[in-house]
């Protein structure tokens, strides 16, 4: 089981994580949501529970809950500009489909 990120990624939360002072890491997760069943939901993580399965890539953690894992086994997380539009990009080979707006996917 693993979430990488990508170094571009890995360099956007370690900068947010340094201009906000504290924190451990990323925190990965999904909600039930939208149109294709489910949502990422990314925040930074303060702390490490204990049902929590902590990754670490280019020195930078990411913390996902057990429960969120088992649908996004294998992500790679990526930080990508187009534009003026900066935003995190996930490669879930888990995924079976996604609704039109790219809010939400199903596996």
């Amino acid at each position: 089981m693993a979430i990488s990120l990508t170094e571009s990624a890995a360099d956007r939360v370690r900068g947010h994580l340094e201009r906000r002072g504290h924190g451990v890491g990323l925190r990965l997760g999904i909600k039930k949501t939208g149109c294709s069943g489910y949502a990422y939901v990314v925040d930074y993580a303060d702390s490490i529970d204990s049902d929590d399965v902590v990754f670490s890539e280019f020195g930078v953690k990411v913390v996902v809950n057990s429960d969120s894992l088992k649908l996004i086994d294998g992500t790679q997380v990526d930080f990508v500009k187009e534009g003026i539009n900066e935003m995190f990009r996930f490669h879930n080979p888990n995924i079976k489909g996604e609704c039109g707006c790219g809010e939400s996917f199903s596996v």
